[in-house]
């Protein structure tokens, strides 16, 4: 499973921050890093009063923690 995390931020308070992420179960890591900004764009959509901050993509590890 991969998981697309990244970092999203209130555009009228930037320095309100949120850690959020998108798993995927049919896609490689290159996959995702290729169909990251398709599929950031949409999250923002859905979420008007957000801006994206940072991204990766990752192996999902349910249960680790952030270096």
């Amino acid at each position: 499973m991969i998981e697309l995390a990244f970092v999203a931020c209130l555009s009228f308070a930037p320095d309100t921050c949120e850690k959020q992420s998108l798993l995927f179960t049919d896609v490689t890591p290159m996959q995702c890093v290729r169909g990251a900004q398709p599929e950031l764009a949409k999250w923002v959509s859905t979420h008007q009063n957000w801006r994206i901050a940072s991204w990766k993509c990752r192996t999902f590890a349910p249960g680790e923690k952030d270096v």
